[in-house]
């Protein structure tokens, strides 16, 4: 079954080592806390607020040794209020979990986004 497991995070500072390492925590969170590995991931999408220019979200997860999983990089809309320094992704799996047994994850500065989920 195809499920899709949400996350975000906040990043200090709008330069590449900052991104790559953000990112790379949140992956792993993702992972870890559903038991995945590359082979159950279908593709991965990330959004990057528009303050972040330094570094592509994918070539962060590339780095880590993910390959063969279709990434995709977009820009978020530039909205008066919203969090800055903000990286989200959608990770589509396939598992045999339900909906209610995925843990979602929110890091950093992004927990204000779902404090219902961010643990």
């Amino acid at each position: 079954m195809i499920r899709a497991i949400r996350g975000a995070v906040t990043v200090e500072k709008n330069e590449r080592a900052a991104v790559f390492d953000s990112v790379k925590s949140l992956m792993r969170k993702i992972m870890d806390d559903n038991h995945l590995d590359a082979e159950d991931m279908i593709d991965i999408i990330f959004t990057v607020t528009p303050d972040l220019t330094c570094a592509f979200p994918a070539a962060a997860v590339r780095d880590m040794g993910i390959t063969d999983v279709p990434l995709l990089d977009m820009a978020a809309p530039d909205i008066d209020g919203a969090l800055r320094m903000c990286i989200r992704v959608m990770v589509h799996v396939d598992t045999e979990l339900q909906n209610s047994s995925l843990r979602h994850v929110y890091m950093g500065g992004a927990a204000v986004l779902r404090p219902d989920l961010a643990g």
